[in-house]
C-alpha cells in the first residue's frame, strides 16, 4: 500500500490517509476482504501520530469502507470497483483543474461543496 502525506498541505494528514485509501478501494486496488495495515504501523511508516491514522480509519468505517475488529484488524467490506466510465471521468474533472491552477486542496474543497447541494 503505497500512501503519501504532504505536511505541507493544507488537507489534514488523517484525511490524505483516508483519501488515499478510499480511492484505493473504490478503484479495486484494494479487494473486498483486503487487510488494511495495523494503525501503529501505518502511522509508524508515514511519521504520523496513531490517533491521526486511527481517526482515518474511523472515517473510513464510518462510509461503510472498512470494518475493524480486535482480532481480525481493519479490512475493506463489500465495495465494488468504480466502473470505468467514472475513473475516466474523474481524471478528466482532476486535469481541467489543474489546468485552471487548483492544487488538490481546492479541488477537494469544490467537490465537497458540489456534493453538498446535489
Amino acid at each position: 500500500m503505497n500512501i503519501t502525506v504532504d505536511a505541507a498541505s493544507a488537507i489534514p494528514p488523517f484525511e490524505q490517509v483516508k483519501d488515499q485509501i478510499a480511492a484505493m478501494i473504490l478503484s479495486g486496488d484494494l479487494a473486498d476482504g483486503a487487510k488494511l495495515p495495523p494503525i501503529r504501523q501505518l502511522a509508524g511508516d508515514l511519521s504520523l501520530a496513531a490517533g491521526t491514522v486511527a481517526r482515518a480509519y474511523a472515517e473510513l468505517e464510518e462510509a461503510g469502507l472498512v470494518a475493524s475488529a480486535r482480532s481480525k484488524g481493519t479490512r475493506v467490506i463489500g465495495q465494488a470497483p468504480l466502473d470505468a466510465s467514472v475513473i475516466a471521468a474523474a481524471d478528466a474533472y482532476l486535469a481541467a483543474a489543474r489546468d485552471k491552477g487548483l492544487d488538490l486542496g481546492a479541488i477537494i474543497a469544490l467537490v465537497r461543496s458540489r456534493a453538498a447541494t446535489a
